[in-house]
């Protein structure tokens, strides 16, 4: 990826808390919020894309309401040699929604989500042979996903 400074000046930072805050607006209402013309904004958001700032603008859905119910953060510690095939089985889990390599006593941090508890008994059952895993039910999250600002 390229230097960023030059490109994060404060109206592509109202360019991209804009774009956060709804990635559904048109190029019309993201220029006004940047205070750009409309062809200045589509350039700027070209060069925010190509230098790896913007990676994409996605949906944010609900997983109880699509038949999730249970959210659990899984850590699970893996002997080196095991890594990458467990990764490879992780990438095909659609339980698994995020999976972080972290320090400590965990090898892996990942999200995942589970229809009920037995759903996701099932599913760490399917990974406990992988290493001890350890599991969090998430109960609620007071604080959600939120938008990047300035540093």
């Amino acid at each position: 990826m390229a230097d960023a400074a030059p490109l994060i000046d404060d109206k592509a930072w109202r360019l991209l808390s804009a774009l956060q805050a709804d990635g559904r607006q048109p190029l019309k209402a993201l220029a006004a919020a940047a205070g750009l013309s409309i062809a200045a904004t589509a350039e700027r958001l070209k060069r925010l894309q190509d230098a790896g700032i913007v990676r994409g603008v996605h949906a944010e859905l609900d997983a109880a309401a699509l038949g999730w119910g249970v959210r659990a953060i899984v850590g699970i510690t893996v002997l080196q040699p095991q890594k990458k095939p467990l990764l490879a089985k992780l990438r095909a889990r659609p339980e698994v929604i995020e999976c972080h390599h972290v320090t400590g006593a965990d090898s892996y941090l990942m999200s995942v989500v589970a229809r009920d508890l037995p759903d996701l008994e099932r599913f760490l059952a399917a990974i406990n042979g992988w290493g001890e895993t350890r599991t969090s039910i998430v109960l609620s999250t007071p604080i959600e996903r939120r938008a990047l600002g300035r540093p």
